[in-house]
Parts: structure tokens; C-alpha cells; sequence
């Protein structure tokens, strides 16, 4: 099983991280093999599977593995006491339309889900604050990181300048093309175009590179630049190591990015 992990955040012993990629698993065809998305129409059995190497592997069992299902929102999630009491009908219920996770509590793994998409890690090694984050171009136009960031901070009154962040593997600018629409809507929220995007002058088409938009939101909140680490490896052309949505079509597997406070 290949784990990669930030440097940054592997500093502190209190914390676990990690992202997946597609290796160690039993899923076949467009999700082989470690595929850990449980909405792509991969065999449930194999998810089930993939998802009990996972936990086996970074020391939790499976019912304290929590990752939301996804829906290109800008709602978080705090996980705390109150709800881990809940029966998991309810925690499955209440883990709909989320698209980050926000925790204090010890020895539980909260994570989201990408194939393209830019997964976040923010941690505050201060106030022991651990978040999850999942920003495809909606989330990130909706400014999700910002958002979660906000709920840190009011929360568990962290302060910006003590998070480190690790923004992972996703879709690379020049695989992200888009139509004008996409372009208008960061504009419109406020991204400086010429700072996140570029305009091919031969298909005349919009690439936008979600990793500094993102970026550049949690640098404006106030986190310092030298503690955000960047993994700059695109999901789409690297298949030996991610699924990707953009290449494989939306039947592609899941990585899981996420995190466990000891």
C-alpha cells in the first residue's frame, strides 16, 4: 500500500495523515485497484474490502473511519462527542452533503474523497484541530477552504498563522480546461484571473489551477505561505499512481485524503 504524506505535517507525532493512491486493493477494471469511493458503481464488496486495508493499515478500526458523501458544496462538519454518540444511521445521515470534515477528538480518521478534485489538510498543532477538506472547482469558487478555515477559528479560536496545510494530488492547470462560465464565476467571487488562470491561444480555451486558487484563499485568511506544502502531481497524467475523473470518466475510483489525531 502506497501512502504519501507532506512533509510539513509529518512533523508532528500527534498526528496521522495520508493520501491513497491505487494501490493495495481488490477492485478491478477502471477502479483497480484500491479504490475506496463508495458512489462511482464500484462492487460494494470490493469498497468494503479496500476501505478495511485502509483502516488496518494507519491503526483504526473501520466504524472510526468518517468521510462525508460529496457534493461539490461548501458545507463542513464539525465531528465531535455529540456526534460520534449517535447511532451510524443517524452519523450516515448527517454525513450527506458535506464536503469537509473538522475534528478535535483522538483516535478517529475523518477524510474526503477526490479524483481530480484538490483535497486539504489544515492543522492547527497549537489547539489540536484537524480538518478534512474537498474543493473541486465549485467548492473552491465557494471558497470552502476559507470557510473551514472560519469555522477553526471560531470554533477552537485558531489563529491562521499557526496552520500548516497540505493541498494534494489533483487535475494540474494545463488538464484543467474550462469554459468561459467557469472563468466568470471566479471572477465574479473574486479570484484574480491572471494569477489562477491562462488562456490557451490555440484552442482559445481557460485553464485554471485549482491548487493556487486554493492557495491564495488560505494565504488572504492569513496563513503563512512557507506553511503550505503543495503536491504538485497531476491526478490525470499520472495513472500508475491516482484515479482521475477527467480520464477515466465520472466511473473512475477514489483516493481518500485524510487524518487521525493520536
Amino acid at each position: 500500500m502506497n501512502l504519501l504524506t507532506f512533509d510539513n505535517l509529518s512533523a508532528y507525532r500527534e498526528l496521522t495523515h495520508f493520501t491513497t493512491t491505487i494501490e493495495g486493493g481488490v477492485s478491478v477494471g477502471k477502479y483497480a485497484s484500491f479504490n475506496l469511493g463508495t458512489t462511482s458503481g464500484d462492487d460494494p464488496k470490493n469498497v468494503i474490502e479496500n476501505r478495511k486495508r485502509l483502516c488496518n493499515e494507519i491503526g483504526i478500526s473501520t466504524h472510526k473511519l468518517f468521510i462525508p458523501v460529496q457534493t461539490h458544496s461548501n458545507h463542513v462538519l464539525l465531528i465531535d462527542r455529540n456526534f460520534l454518540d449517535l447511532e451510524s444511521d443517524k452519523q450516515s445521515e448527517i454525513l450527506q452533503n458535506k464536503d469537509a470534515l473538522l475534528t478535535q477528538e483522538k483516535r478517529i480518521c475523518i477524510g474526503i474523497t477526490t479524483a481530480d478534485c484538490v483535497p486539504i489538510i489544515l492543522y492547527d498543532p497549537l489547539t489540536h484541530t484537524l480538518a478534512a477538506i474537498h474543493a473541486g472547482w465549485r467548492g473552491t469558487v465557494s471558497k470552502i477552504a476559507l470557510k473551514t478555515l472560519s469555522e477553526m477559528v471560531r470554533l477552537f479560536n485558531c489563529k491562521p498563522e499557526n496552520i500548516r496545510v497540505g493541498i494534494g494530488p489533483c487535475i494540474c492547470a494545463n488538464c484543467f480546461e474550462v469554459g468561459d462560465h467557469v472563468i466568470e464565476d471566479f471572477i465574479k467571487e473574486g479570484f484574480d484571473s491572471n494569477l489562477i488562470s491562462f488562456k490557451n491561444k490555440e484552442t482559445r480555451k481557460y485553464h485554471i489551477d485549482l491548487r493556487k486558487a486554493n492557495q491564495l484563499l488560505l494565504e488572504q485568511a492569513g496563513c503563512i505561505a512557507h506553511h503550505i506544502e503543495i503536491k504538485n502531481l497531476c491526478t490525470v497524467t499520472q495513472p500508475n499512481l491516482f484515479f482521475s475523473a477527467r480520464r477515466q470518466t465520472i466511473n473512475s475510483g477514489r483516493m481518500i485524503t485524510g487524518g487521525i489525531l493520536r
